[in-house]
C-alpha cells in the first residue's frame, strides 16, 4: 500500500497535491505545515514519498532534505515548491531529492514527477544554459548567489522581503546576533553597499 507525506503550509496546495497523489494510487497520505514535523512522520509512518515545499515555518525544505538522508529513511522525496529553480534545483539534488517541480509549471508535471520518482527515477528540469539566457551581470550574481551556504540564501531571501532579524531568528530558531552576523556577512558575500541594496539585488535575481 503506497503512502505519501505532503509537508507544505499552504492548506490548499495539500488538498491539490493529496487529490493528485490518491489518483495516482496512493492510499495512505500524511500531511504537516511545519518543517520540524517532517522527520517524526517520515519515522513513525514511513512513507514511500514525501513531497516538500522548501519555505516552511520552524525548519525549511533543505534542512529537511538533508536530514532526511542522514536519517538513512528509504522515502523519495519530491520537491514542490514556488522557489527559483536556477538557484534551488541543483541544492535539492545535492541534499538528496528525487525530484524538483515549480508550482509555477502546471499540475501536469507534478503527475509526471510522482510517476517518474515511484518508479524509480528522478525528475529534475532542463534548465536553460548560462551562457546563453543570462546577461554579464546576472551570470557573475548567480555566481555569488551560488557561494552562499543554503542557510545564507534563506536568510537572505527573508531579509529581502523585508522581515526583521528578531522574526527571521525566530522563524529558524537563531539567535538576533546570528542573525545580525550572517547579514553582514550576505553584505560582504553579495559584494552590496547595505542591508537596502539586498532587495533589489534578490529581485533582480527572481528570489523574491
Amino acid at each position: 500500500m503506497k503512502s505519501a507525506l505532503i509537508a507544505d503550509d499552504h492548506p490548499v496546495v495539500r488538498a491539490a497535491v493529496k487529490i493528485l497523489l490518491k489518483l495516482e494510487g496512493f492510499k495512505q497520505i500524511f500531511e504537516t505545515s511545519s518543517g520540524s514535523e517532517v522527520m517524526p512522520i517520515v519515522r513513525e509512518q514511513r512513507p514511500d514519498l514525501v513531497v516538500l515545499d522548501l519555505n516552511m515555518p520552524s525548519l525549511d525544505g533543505l534542512d529537511v532534505l538533508s536530514r532526511i538522508r542522514a536519517s538513512g529513511e528509504a522515502c523519495r522525496v519530491l520537491v514542490f515548491t514556488s522557489q527559483e529553480a536556477m538557484f534551488y534545483q541543483d541544492r535539492c539534488m545535492r541534499a538528496g531529492a528525487a525530484a524538483f517541480v515549480s508550482k509555477t509549471n502546471d499540475l501536469e508535471h507534478l503527475h509526471k514527477a510522482v510517476h517518474a520518482v515511484m518508479a524509480g527515477y528522478s525528475y529534475f528540469a532542463q534548465l536553460p544554459s548560462t551562457s546563453v539566457s543570462l546577461n554579464t551581470l546576472q551570470r557573475s550574481e548567480k555566481q555569488m548567489i551560488d557561494t552562499l551556504s543554503d542557510r545564507e540564501l534563506m536568510i537572505f531571501q527573508y531579509l529581502a522581503r523585508g522581515i526583521s532579524n528578531k522574526a527571521i531568528g525566530e522563524a529558524m530558531h537563531l539567535s538576533h546576533k546570528t542573525v545580525s552576523t550572517y547579514k553582514t556577512r550576505l553584505i560582504e558575500k553579495l559584494n552590496v553597499v547595505s542591508s537596502v541594496h539586498l532587495r533589489d539585488f534578490a529581485r533582480r535575481n527572481h528570489l523574491i
